[in-house]
């Protein structure tokens, strides 16, 4: 791990002196985008379980439930969902909507930019390249390797794990939930990336009305509207969004109409069901990856197929779910059931016309008690989630034209993963952490196409992923973990290699059925809290990975995804937010401030002696990435300030480690008007240079100067929108 301490001792010098310069302040935090969650108190009652510490709520019901008509049990509040990360062995983070609405947010990038440990870059309209910890680098497209949730149960993912980003809309979410690694077991969770759920407000903690709009460079237009509101027993939220765009490259317009409500009823004091729907239309064109040379010196420009064959990708879904919460005592349950039917047109190389219909549902018990006057904290449950896809590939001619039917299969995946999670406090303030995972998932392919021969197949898994750990509550605002964990991941159906025998008769034949399970064990310590003048949010993980789902081979100039031998994930993660200044201008119990936030992530990933690479680094994300902002906030609500984005370093695009992305900075300026959280204005300036860089690349076995790997990142954009509640 050398390498990894070397570069944990050489952190940009604003990242270590921070704290130091705001540890004499003492007034409240200004907003921010990546909050530590405040820890649980020190002290706890040994006759009953713990509320919490300081952000407990302050009237709890002696029935064992909210204590208050006004709070939903389906749906947790910003601070509910706060204490719950905190009560989890690992890395976790919040994104609260309110610090995001001074700020231009379109994709998931603009949500998670200043979360550590996140590679988060765009390629086009709302698709992105998303990695936590190294997790699906492999894929070219679409996402592997993490699990992503609406409202904590409907799943964004299709049963065979991949899911894609474009019916994701920021500006639906109360909040945004990061679990990196294995603390998502909280949802089941067990791939070596972790979890993110986007939770919608409920209708009882939403303004009657709201509305924004925003308007920007390269034709970017969006508005959105809300309503919530609790009568009684019941309670509702509904939110809508239109946006349209010409894009920054040629053939990259799109629009998108994206839609999500909930209804809540309260049957009593301790039980609440919940109805939640989510509806998204999306037509969208693909510039496609050029060359680095293009890249770099005509960055606008698309590739000559995509525009002559109008490649797309539009999207049709519904999801439709509920979920019923019952508090009694010290305990409380969750269950629920989902469906969702998503209809994927994707004129490309081949017409795809994929039909998704997933099914599924979970249990969920959390028991926190005092066992012999210790407190002990139980956490179990099953998730279910099945689907099938009615895949049909055509011709794709000029114009998008649908030529002849060239392949067809119905492809099932099932999936059940059972989980529990201990927590006992063997001392008042530290927790001996103990939990495992159960999951045994089947794909199974029926081809209907047999013309070029039977892919039929069906492969089965059955695994075991433990985990142990310490947690310590330091003092009521800060926490300190430890943890070694298995994780395991699954092949999907785009995981194999079938090549055609007189283009590439010496690759190796691997059906999906040949693919095995990814397995990794992390070691990880870390900690995290909140000072009044300050947050933090340090992780430093090792993942020793056997049969990583990687490119060892290509066709077509194409990735194909098999088991790599061994390979190392290792990094450090620094999340900083810290009050610099106070009283420049203005004194008193509501002083201006200038506030530093900051994320800083390195990654060092290799191959462990492997055949063919070695050692060589594993291609598809920088060692290095910084983001920082340092603004200035004034009491009337006014605020401004310079905003970096910087990858100091190339990183590899092959395994063979022969074709690099270039380093490059970022900057930009962020300027506004926020009175109170009724009504706020920005305007946003980014990659004010014009420098031209690669935002993303897809990776291969070899590259060469015609590979064409690279998206472009888009060139100089200013951002203008407003905000209003009431």
């Amino acid at each position: 791990m050398s390498r990894l301490w070397r570069a944990s001792c050489a952190l940009p010098a604003a990242a270590l002196i921070a704290p130091h310069l705001a540890a004499a302040q003492n007034t409240s935090l200004p907003p921010i985008t990546i909050e530590a969650a405040r820890p649980a108190a020190t002290a706890r009652p040994q006759s009953a379980p713990a509320q919490t510490g300081p952000d407990a709520q302050s009237a709890a019901d002696p029935n064992g439930g909210t204590g208050s008509q006004n709070q939903s049990l389906t749906i947790p509040t910003v601070d509910q969902a706060r204490r719950e990360l905190n009560q989890s062995l690992g890395a976790v983070a919040i994104v609260p909507s309110d610090q995001l609405r001074d700020r231009n947010v379109t994709t998931v990038k603009d949500i998670l930019d200043y979360v550590p440990g996140v590679w988060a870059q765009p390629k086009w309209g709302e698709d992105t390249r998303l990695s936590i910890r190294g997790s699906g680098l492999s894929r070219n497209f679409h996402g592997r390797s993490l699990q992503l949730y609406m409202d904590g149960i409907i799943p964004i993912n299709t049963a065979d794990g991949y899911f894609d980003f474009q019916e994701i809309d920021p500006t639906a979410y109360r909040y945004t939930e990061v679990w990196r690694g294995a603390s998502a077991l909280r949802f089941g969770a067990n791939s070596l990336g972790g979890a993110i759920n986007f939770v919608t407000p409920s209708g009882r903690d939403a303004r009657p009305f709201a509305m924004s709009s925003d308007i920007g460079s390269f034709g970017y237009r969006r508005i959105q509207a809300s309503s919530g509101a609790a009568m009684g027993p019941f309670d509702y939220f509904v939110t809508g969004s239109y946006q349209v765009q010409d894009g920054f490259r040629e053939h990259s317009n799109g629009s998108l109409m994206r839609g999500s409500a909930n209804f809540g009823y309260r049957l009593s004091p301790n039980v609440e069901t919940r109805f939640y729907f989510n509806g998204n239309t999306i037509e969208q064109r693909i510039p496609g990856a050029v060359t680095k040379n293009t890249a770099l010196n005509d960055p606008r420009i698309a590739q000559r197929q995509n525009v002559a064959n109008d490649w797309q990708r539009n999207i049709n879904s519904n999801r439709f779910a509920n979920k019923t919460t019952v508090e009694f005592g010290n305990t409380t349950v969750e269950f629920g059931a989902f469906t969702v039917n998503r209809h994927l047109m994707h004129p490309i190389f081949q017409w795809l016309d994929y039909t998704y219909d997933d099914y599924g549902g979970f249990g969920r018990i959390v028991d926190d008690r005092s066992i012999m006057g210790f407190r002990n904290r139980l956490v179990a449950g099953i998730n279910i989630h099945n689907g099938k896809i009615d895949n049909q590939q055509f011709g794709n001619g000029p114009l998008a034209v649908k030529g002849a039917l060239l392949s067809s299969s119905l492809d099932k995946s099932k999936n059940t993963s059972a989980y529990a999670e201990n927590a006992f406090y063997f001392l008042p303030d530290v927790a001996a952490v103990a939990g495992t995972q159960f999951l045994r998932a089947s794909r199974q392919r029926i081809d209907r196409f047999l013309s070029n021969g039977d892919q039929s197949g069906e492969t089965n898994f059955e695994i075991w992923s433990p985990k142990f750990g310490l947690l310590w509550d330091v003092d009521p605002t800060a926490q300190v973990y430890a943890s070694i964990s298995r994780s395991a991941e699954v092949p999907s159906f785009g995981e194999s290699v079938v090549p055609i025998p007189f283009v590439a008769p010496n690759l190796p034949n691997i059906p999906f059925t040949d693919i095995k399970a990814q397995r990794a064990t992390t070691y990880e310590i870390g900690t995290r809290g909140k000072r009044p003048d300050y947050s933090w949010d340090i992780a430093l993980y090792r993942s020793e990975i056997r049969n990583e789902l990687q490119c060892l081979y290509s066709t077509f100039g194409n990735c194909n995804v098999t088991n790599a031998g061994r390979t190392v994930h290792q990094g450090f993660e620094l999340g900083l937010g810290a009050n610099v200044l106070k009283s420049i201008f203005v004194h008193g119990s509501d002083p201006d401030k200038l506030w530093l936030q900051l994320a800083y992530t390195y990654n060092d990933f290799f191959f462990d002696n492997d055949a063919r690479f070695g050692k060589n680094a594993l291609p598809g994300i920088p060692p290095h990435v910084m983001r920082a902002e340092l603004s200035y906030k004034h009491p009337s609500g006014i605020f401004f300030g310079p905003n970096i984005e910087w990858v100091p370093d190339p990183y590899f695009v092959d395994s063979v480690n022969s074709t690099a992305v270039d380093p490059y900075m970022l900057w930009g300026l962020r300027a506004g008007f926020e009175r109170d959280t009724n009504f706020s204005v920005y305007v946003e300036g980014r990659n004010l240079a014009n420098r031209a860089y690669i935002a993303s690349a897809s990776i291969i076995d070899v590259a060469n100067r015609q590979s064409a790997l690279f998206e472009p990142g888009t060139g100089r954009a200013v951002f203008a929108g407003m905000k209003m509640k009431w």
